[in-house]
């Protein structure tokens, strides 16, 4: 018999988990607040501002889980759209006894010296993390009390199928295989964690699943770390094209242009991501579910189709 999951979110990662879901023969519902269609077959939609937590309470009510894949985009808007939507989402999962499955990201940690590993401490210093951070302790003290279940999966920057403008090396990808020059923020040889993100959907999938993986973080499978260079190369590859020139944009012209630019300035503090190596480990991921990254020479080539 099927289980009845609950998306909010119809980005990248909420398309992917669908997909994931329906393919196992699940009922799935992707939320969203137009109730657009993701194009995954067998998946419903629903139109539902998940900040309220009545609305989605009623919606998750019968869910086995309910996933977190909401991405809003503008950095600045962060701090007036997180906070209701992150407590209506654990309210929820309170009241209905879903499983609340977090797509996360690696900016808790804040800045690092060595590999990102799963336990560690988060420890961040923009608001950004800081904030994301919250949302964790939060969730995470719900689930010791016994409010709820909860878990998190954290991932690098997104490589893969339909992430466009979402991705650092996705957006230059059009540019680049007309032959043009491209710019990347930051430094481009640095050694730096791409996730695929359908692997990070089938990780998302694997957590909610397991009740002894609960009440934790876990890391997607990534392929070894790349600089941003190379990894635009290597879609490139895929493609038969040949390298482009990569051109930098970093700490001082970026600081300078966040005077002006709100969202450069969101950027800014997230330099250190891209200044130094930026590495992810996963050991203990892919020991407890038996899970791989997918090859690196697909993830380049899923690259391509946006």
């Amino acid at each position: 018999m099927s289980s009845h999951h609950l998306i909010v979110g119809a980005g990248p990662v909420g398309r992917a988990v669908a997909a994931e879901l329906a393919e196992r023969g699940e009922r799935v519902v992707v939320a969203t607040r137009s109730g657009r269609a993701t194009g995954v077959a067998g998946v419903e939609h629903v139109a539902l501002d998940a900040s309220d937590a009545d609305a989605l309470t009623q919606a998750a009510t019968g869910a086995e889980v309910l996933y977190n894949c909401a991405n809003p985009g503008d950095y600045t808007q962060w701090e007036r759209v997180w906070p209701p939507l992150a407590a209506s989402l654990l309210t929820a999962a309170e009241r209905t006894g879903a499983v609340y499955a977090i797509t996360g990201n690696l900016y808790p940690y804040g800045p690092v010296d060595g590999p990102m590993t799963e336990g560690m401490p988060d420890a961040a210093t923009d608001h950004k993390g800081r904030l994301r951070a919250r949302m964790w302790a939060d969730a995470l003290a719900s689930h010791r009390a016994g409010r709820s279940r909860v878990v998190e999966v954290r991932s690098s920057d997104y490589m893969g199928p339909g992430i466009g403008r979402n991705g650092h090396v996705s957006i230059v990808v059009p540019d680049a295989l007309r032959g043009k020059a491209v710019t990347m923020v930051g430094r481009t040889d640095q050694p730096h964690t791409f996730t695929d993100v359908q692997d990070a959907a089938r990780t998302l999938v694997a957590a909610a699943g397991d009740q002894g993986a609960l009440g934790r973080v876990w890391h997607t499978p990534s392929n070894p770390p790349v600089s941003q260079a190379q990894a635009v190369a290597d879609v490139l590859a895929a493609a038969g094209r040949p390298p482009v020139t990569v051109r930098s944009v970093r700490g001082p012209v970026v600081a300078t242009a966040g005077v002006f630019v709100p969202m450069m300035r969101e950027l800014h503090q997230l330099a250190y991501q891209w200044d130094r190596p930026y590495v992810m480990a996963d050991a203990e991921t892919r020991s407890r579910f038996g899970l791989a990254p997918t090859p690196w020479d697909e993830v380049c080539r899923r690259t391509l189709a946006q």
